[in-house]
């Protein structure tokens, strides 16, 4: 029989409220032997609850039966006084009539384990508890309400028919079934092909938003980076000096930006260096560069192009810095905004065009394919099988079913809707107690 377990649902420590969740076989009793017996379905009821002759708190308790419930099970919450003496005694009381801690993600895992939700709706519960911005919020919305479920449940609808159609010739040769039926998968194939082509090319949309978009200032030394670094995160976060070379290492910053999430990072000067701290420092920096969405190469009057233009590409833009001292003129071929970190000229603008930029780079009509890494990796996953199927057809098209049902798998791995315990681990391991 399964366990019944308990765990907090609001944060720890002092407060007016705490809910204590309950879900399992055994909530009934339990409720009963606290006295809180025969509560009416979804109904707060206030009781005394008690255990071992102890008074452990006036309470609101409410039962939610089976099935419908947040985990499928019989369940309940107790809404507690919210001092830590109170939740301490109702937990040893849960205890003592046999109950136990929840583990980490568990009763979102029961949830999930009793068809309440899928897989990547299990995951949208962790998103949307750890969203810090409107549209990490509105994107695991989304996810929970099963957009993305419903995004690979079109996607293996399409591999499925053209594995049917692959079978079919396969298992029946002797029946009425065109020769040539196996080859009539292939058009199918190509629009599946293309499609998850395009949910890839995309790919990093969903996880944009969802880990936060990376932009890193790179320029050289004495450029001006760190004030302008400082500027946008609106404090003292780094160090600033005439001295060229300050700036030794990668400095992040997490902010918010247009209501999406942003990883600023403030950078060495780019330089050749005999100092090996301030080398490290400046291969750092090039890696950052590489890895990140968005550079702003910042310049400083008098500035030669150096070798931070070899880290700029389409895209990105350049900030003119310290233009209350003087006002270099932008190269034609080069999107430019002046900027002084003294006066404040230049940086609603640049605010402004970095919120354009994200809202072009993060929104879209369609909701993103891709919000974790694991969704990533089914994908690939997926398309290689579906192109594998695609070659075989011309070949062998025996051969072209393994490949399509191993990219068929693939895709219900991110729903869940085959065998996936190997992978529940991974995904309930970072949920707090409580879910």
């Amino acid at each position: 029989m399964t366990d019944t377990i308990f765990a907090l649902a609001t944060p720890p420590g002092r407060g007016a409220i705490a809910i204590l969740r309950v879900s399992g076989p055994g909530v009934d009793a339990a409720l009963a032997a606290l006295g809180a017996p025969d509560l009416s379905p979804r109904h707060a009821a206030l009781r005394t609850l008690s255990h071992a002759g102890r008074r452990v708190d006036e309470a609101l308790v409410l039962r939610f039966p089976g099935p419908n419930s947040y985990t499928g099970e019989d369940s309940a919450e107790l809404h507690l006084h919210g001092g830590r003496a109170v939740v301490e005694a109702a937990s040893e009381a849960l205890i003592a009539l046999g109950l136990r801690p929840a583990d980490p993600g568990e009763f979102t895992r029961r949830a999930f384990e009793n068809g309440r939700m899928d897989l990547a709706q299990a995951e949208a519960v962790a998103d949307l508890i750890d969203a810090e911005t409107a549209a990490q919020a509105t994107q695991a919305l989304g996810q929970l309400d099963g957009r993305l479920s419903e995004t690979y449940a079109g996607f293996r609808r399409d591999l499925l028919r053209a594995l049917a159609l692959v079978e079919a010739e396969i298992d029946f040769p002797d029946e009425e079934v065109p020769d040539n039926l196996a080859r009539t998968a292939g058009p199918v194939l190509d629009g599946l092909i293309a499609d998850l082509r395009g949910a890839l090319a995309g790919a990093r949309r969903g996880e944009r938003v969802r880990e936060g978009y990376r932009i890193v200032l790179i320029g050289e030394t004495n450029a001006g980076k760190s004030s302008l670094f400082n500027a946008l995160v609106a404090r003292e976060a780094a160090i600033v000096t005439p001295i060229a070379g300050t700036t030794r290492d990668v400095l992040d910053a997490d902010l918010v930006i247009g209501g999406y999430a942003v990883t600023l990072s403030d950078t060495a000067g780019l330089r050749d260096s005999d100092d090996p701290v301030e080398a490290e420092g400046v291969r750092r920096a090039r890696a950052r560069a590489e890895q990140a969405e968005l550079r702003l190469w910042v310049r400083a009057p008098g500035d030669p192009e150096g070798v931070a233009a070899a880290y700029v590409r389409p895209g990105d833009l350049l900030v003119l810095t310290k233009a209350d001292l003087d006002r270099a003129a932008p190269p034609p071929d080069r999107e430019a905004i002046a900027v002084s970190t003294t006066t404040g000229e230049g940086l609603p603008a640049l605010h402004d065009w970095i919120a354009a930029r994200l809202a072009r780079d993060l929104s879209g009509a369609d909701f993103p394919a891709v919000t974790r890494e694991r969704h990533r990796r089914r994908l690939e996953e997926a398309l290689a099988g579906a192109e594998a199927g695609r070659r075989a057809l011309d070949v062998a098209p025996e051969m072209a079913g393994d490949d399509l049902r191993r990219a068929a798998d693939a895709l219900a791995r991110v729903t869940g809707s085959i065998g996936v315990e190997d992978i529940l681990g991974e995904v309930f391991a970072s949920f707090c107690i409580g879910k």
